[in-house]
């Protein structure tokens, strides 16, 4: 591994993105080492990118652009201007120092093209193959950064990338619907006789809470069968699935009868630190 003193400039800007935009993941490295603390710094500032594009772009063409820049980077067809890139230098490193795959990180780019558009999510098997390229990626990503990979550990990262990611589809209906973009699938709403356009225009129905009912349930299935295959990886990969905790704080908060599905309620920072803390105390996350 590099011994090399870290630049601040880099590794304080990698930590500020993930800080400011995506703060359970951020809590969450503070239980690892420092060494891996940083590369999954550099990874989760990654995707706080990636996920950002569709909220920095007004049209897809621009979205896509930036994609590509990360698509060739990773292809190896930009060298200078990655030097320039705070998160681009630290992922490069992380890549290089843990032998990090580059693959499924080009893949989760491509996956995340679904966001620059209007289209609706079809099917759960098309929201679930989502979801693995993007959120169980993600966690696979995180786990060969703590220890090396196994096929124990492969299968945790899907299932805990499921239940966080349909968990995420939950909390963010208020925005999506907002934007007129349908992350529920289409293939769940019919079943449940729920309209997309009470969707976009914020009709609390009985149909609809069928169907987040249906997703909670989903969702929670992946929870359960995660937290179960934790003891079957070595502690020293449990810190990357410390995130699971706040999924599922989130779920049950989510799940609470009479709840108004359009009304944001993301959790504290405080209580988001007392939740990981606890989870790394408890007996999945360390016997």
């Amino acid at each position: 591994m590099s011994s090399a003193a870290p630049p601040p400039d880099t590794v304080t800007f990698c930590a500020d993105l993930v800080r400011g935009h995506d703060f359970p993941r951020y809590a969450a490295t503070l239980f690892a080492p420092a060494a891996e603390r940083r590369a999954l710094l550099a990874l989760y500032a990654f995707n706080v990118e990636i996920v950002r594009v569709r909220d920095q772009v007004s049209q897809p063409l621009p979205g896509e652009i930036r994609f590509q820049w990360w698509t060739d980077l990773f292809s190896g067809l930009v060298h200078g201007s990655a030097e320039g890139n705070p998160v681009a230098a630290e992922l490069l490193r992380a890549v290089r120092d843990f032998g990090l795959p580059v693959e499924p990180l080009s893949l989760l780019v491509d996956e995340h093209q679904f966001d620059l558009y209007n289209d609706p999510m079809p099917t759960l098997t098309a929201l679930e193959g989502y979801l693995a390229a993007t959120s169980s990626a993600l966690f696979g990503l995180a786990a060969r950064i703590m220890a090396p990979p196994s096929e124990a550990v492969e299968h945790l990262a899907r299932h805990a990338g499921l239940a966080q990611g349909i968990v995420q589809v939950i909390a963010n209906l208020p925005r999506d619907a907002a934007h007129r973009q349908l992350f529920l699938p289409q293939q769940v709403l019919a079943n449940h006789g729920c309209q997309m356009e009470d969707l976009f225009s914020g009709n609390e129905t009985p149909n609809l809470r069928a169907v987040l009912e249906q997703l909670a349930g989903e969702a929670q299935q992946h929870l359960t069968t995660a937290l179960s295959l934790l003891a079957e990886v070595p502690a020293s990969v449990r810190p990357a699935f410390l995130p699971l905790a706040q999924a599922q704080a989130d779920l049950k908060r989510l799940s609470q009868p009479g709840r108004n599905p359009f009304a944001p309620q993301p959790s504290s920072r405080l209580r988001t630190l007392w939740t990981l803390w606890r989870a790394s105390r408890s007996r999945e996350f360390t016997k």
